[in-house]
């Protein structure tokens, strides 16, 4: 029987590596994971998850579209910041996109360090996408959620939950962990209104301070689109 663990923040990853042979989700719902899943679904190659502003400053200097911010701020070179709704199909359609956030990009790149089976990123846009495709793959699947400087992050929990629960309706998957339990109790008080029960996120409330509030009603729909991004030999691209 499968197994479903949840890491409330990549602080407590490296205490909580599996057998290698697991599947991990990576989460970080406001913005990073949305954002991708935007991109790959509007036509993106590729995007090149990178831990700095040093790496994602030399990528930009042979050629490539750089996307990100740290702390709200877009980068002075970048082509744009990290909003989902800034990765446009004219924008990114055909183009390998170079990506570096605050906690999502370095929670994606923390991951390679337990030798997972597979890398993947979750998002509400592909809830039920990606749920289907990790039941298929029938693996322990580790829910890795970025959180916001190593702390606990609301929204990226619920979407833990809505993702376990999901996963959970079939018969080769149990839960047998606290945190996974945990999010599961967030997704199902918070399911029937979740934009509203999103307002309880302090990270809405730090981005609407920089007036990067337009994106919110898109981050919280569900299943918009049917990607499943991987993430191997250091690019994300869409498997499905």
């Amino acid at each position: 029987m499968n197994k479903i663990e949840t890491i409330l923040t990549p602080a407590l990853y490296p205490f909580r590596k599996m057998n290698g042979e697991h599947n991990v989700v990576v989460v970080d719902i406001l913005r990073a994971t949305t954002s991708i899943c935007t991109a790959l679904a509007n036509g993106a190659k590729a995007l090149i998850p990178v831990r700095t502003i040093e790496e994602a400053k030399a990528y930009k200097d042979k050629g490539y579209l750089v996307a990100g911010e740290r702390i709200e701020d877009t980068f002075p070179f970048a082509d744009w910041g990290n909003s989902a709704l800034e990765f446009t199909k004219e924008r990114v359609e055909g183009n390998e996109i170079v990506h570096s956030t605050t906690n999502g990009t370095v929670a994606i790149c923390l991951t390679q360090t337990s030798n997972p089976h597979q890398i993947l990123i979750g998002s509400f846009c592909n809830l039920s996408a990606l749920a289907e495709y990790l039941i298929k793959q029938d693996r322990d699947v580790q829910i890795l959620c970025s959180g916001w400087n190593n702390t606990f992050a609301l929204e990226d929990a619920v979407f833990a939950g809505a993702l376990a629960e999901e996963i959970l309706k079939a018969d080769n998957f149990e839960n047998k962990n606290d945190s996974t339990q945990c999010v599961l109790e967030l997704w199902r008080a918070s399911k029937d209104n979740l934009r509203e029960y999103m307002e309880k996120a302090s990270h809405i409330h730090r981005l609407r301070k920089h007036k990067m509030d337009d994106v919110f009603d898109y981050t919280f729909m569900l299943n918009t689109c049917d990607v499943i991004p991987l993430f191997e030999q250091n690019k994300i691209i869409n498997v499905k």
